[in-house]
């Protein structure tokens, strides 16, 4: 959320007057909540969270993608007071402007005709006009959920990488890397000099920590770790080379480079991660679990007849492939569900609904033996996922995988209750940050079980509509580390 600064002094007339105004709409808005800080009351907009059981269970209808149009909406109940809000700063300015000396009076005219122009907008806007608010100074159940800092990931791809449960060295290599991409953001004069530190410090890492990156590695897998080792050193869209793109100061080339670099460091880090990192809890060792990675692919068909968009310089399709790269390293029962779903041939045929901000299929329930997984989420920071546990983004919780990402998969709830997953029904979230809290993140954050991303395909996801079809789904990666219980292994062919 873009939030209220303070001035540092209201000795300004115009300042006192605008600030004047900004309160009296605070006091007076009824769809708006306020803090105060000292004297001084602040607005903070507190939109309300989807409905959870509503939207991902069972929907019987389709629904409009985006509620941004109920959202403002809900801001129109604060045009009837509008006009109670100039007749009280026009009668406190009144008794002031009459003991005013002609000029003064003219000033204070404007200043009267500044702060009822930002009362409109105030009320009319979702954002708050005044910018840049202390952190210190907002609550940790909203600081969070407001501050357009949290670098939660906003791409599937990042997200997936930060979730490898690597060797620290990597992480410390990757991080600085990372950090790259946001400095790549910067416009016009681009702060080349930090960037070349960053790649020297990762550089550097990755020498010094040569022998823990490798020692990290399987013994069969460290013929393929050395090479990846070098590349990452020396190679095309190695370190090395990335620093004499900087020199360069191209920022294409910079991009293209940090990518490749960044998909090496990934790879050598999946290599170290060669299963779970933690052990499940008893209670649930006889679920299917995938320890590790994989990826689905589905084809889409239209149901109507129609085609989805030509692809640049092809034809129009009647179908459409999407690839799923699904995370058992944070979510291994939700993820080995699925792909036992997917494996048992589960979402073959199964139809697919547009509800808001997702695409979720039809309940399959009894096509196919599945059981409902306790909702699973793994905290960012923590080693292990919490289960049956919500996470609360208010008291600064957030995910390893994030739901705020366009393309994230996740289950729907359980019909029965919502801490457990459905046991058939899967959801593509439409991420939307115009229907997210003003911090970006989405108000069911933290409450469904997220367990992959669409990373190829994400443009057929706007254009799927009720009554199209999954055509097929295969697991065509990660079957070796998918893990059926025992009276079910032969089922996991």
């Amino acid at each position: 959320m873009r939030r209220a600064k303070i001035a540092p002094t209201l000795s300004n007339p115009l300042v006192s007057v605008t600030c004047k105004a900004f309160l009296l709409t605070s006091s007076m808005a009824s769809p708006l909540s306020s803090s105060t800080i000292g004297s001084h009351q602040i607005l903070f907009l507190h939109p309300s969270p989807l409905n959870r059981r509503s939207l991902f269970v069972k929907p019987k209808l389709p629904f409009n993608r985006t509620n941004y149009g109920d959202f403002r909406m809900r801001l129109l109940s604060t045009s009837s007071k509008i006009g109670n809000t100039k007749e009280l700063i026009h009668s406190y300015d009144s008794s002031i402007d009459s003991k005013l000396k002609p000029f003064e009076a003219g000033t204070k005219n404007l200043e009267k005709l500044v702060a009822t122009i930002l009362i409109f907008v105030q009320v009319w806007s979702p954002m708050p006009l005044l910018g840049g608010l202390d952190s210190a100074y907002i609550s940790p159940a909203e600081a969070v959920l407001y501050s357009p800092d949290t670098k939660v990931p906003r791409t599937g791809e990042l997200a997936l990488r930060k979730a490898i449960p690597a060797n620290p060295s990597m992480k410390t290599i990757q991080a600085s890397l990372e950090d790259i991409s946001y400095l790549l953001r910067i416009p016009q004069r681009k702060p080349y000099g930090t960037m070349e530190s960053n790649v020297k410090k990762a550089l550097k890492v990755a020498i010094d920590d040569k022998d823990k990156i490798l020692a990290s590695i399987p013994a069969d897998l460290k013929d393929k770790g050395s090479e990846l080792y070098a590349t990452m050193i020396d190679g095309k869209g190695g370190l090395q080379s990335l620093i004499t793109s900087i020199k360069k100061q191209d920022p294409d080339k910079v991009s293209l480079g940090l990518a490749a670099s960044l998909d090496t460091v990934a790879e050598l880090e999946l290599l170290q991660a060669s299963g779970l990192s933690f052990l499940l809890p008893q209670q649930y060792l006889n679920f299917p679990k995938l320890a590790g990675r994989g990826t689905v692919e589905m084809t889409i068909e239209k149901g109507d007849g129609s085609t989805f968009s030509a692809e640049a310089g092809g034809d129009q399709r009647k179908s459409a492939t999407i690839q799923i790269v699904i995370d058992g390293y944070s979510a291994p029962l939700t993820a080995g569900n699925f792909a036992k779903l997917v494996t048992s041939g589960a979402y073959d045929g199964a139809k697919l609904n547009t509800v808001n901000q997702a695409v979720i299929t039809e309940d399959g329930s009894g096509k196919v033996e599945s059981v409902s997984v306790p909702l699973e989420v793994m905290p960012s920071g923590q080693f292990e996922p919490l289960y049956r546990t919500p996470l609360s983004v208010q008291d600064g919780e957030l995910p390893v995988l994030p739901l705020s990402v366009y393309g994230a998969v996740a289950m729907a709830h359980s019909e029965n209750s919502e801490d457990y997953s459905s046991p058939y029904q899967f959801f593509f979230y439409l991420y939307d940050k115009r229907n997210s809290g003003l911090g970006g993140l989405s108000f069911d954050e933290g409450q469904f079980s997220v367990f992959g991303y669409t990373t190829a395909g994400r443009d057929i996801l706007g254009q799927i509509k009720t009554g199209d079809v999954i055509k097929s789904a295969k697991l065509i990666e990660g079957q070796e580390r998918l893990i059926l219980p025992a009276q079910n292994n032969n089922s996991s062919t």
